[in-house]
């Protein structure tokens, strides 16, 4: 779980009548969240989740070892 959470705060947000939420900042600055910045929208049973979304060049070198993929002959 994230440092900030310790299993009894709840920090709410309101909805306005645009339908805009603003998430609190004890909650957006461990991860880092900035103006203008994508989140995914998942509906879960009984909740909303918000994910924040990485460029691919972001994700570049997030997996730890070797790389062991084998491209087709035809593709190099």
């Amino acid at each position: 779980m994230p440092v900030w959470w310790d299993g009894h705060s709840k920090d709410l947000a309101t909805v306005s009548p645009k339908f805009q939420v603003v998430i609190p900042k004890r909650v957006r600055e461990p991860f880092g969240l900035s103006p203008g910045q994508t989140l995914q929208v998942i509906a879960l049973p009984g909740r909303i989740a918000l994910v924040p979304t990485q460029s691919p060049v972001a994700l570049r070198g997030f997996l730890q070892g070797k790389n062991t993929f084998q491209r087709e002959g035809d593709r190099l």
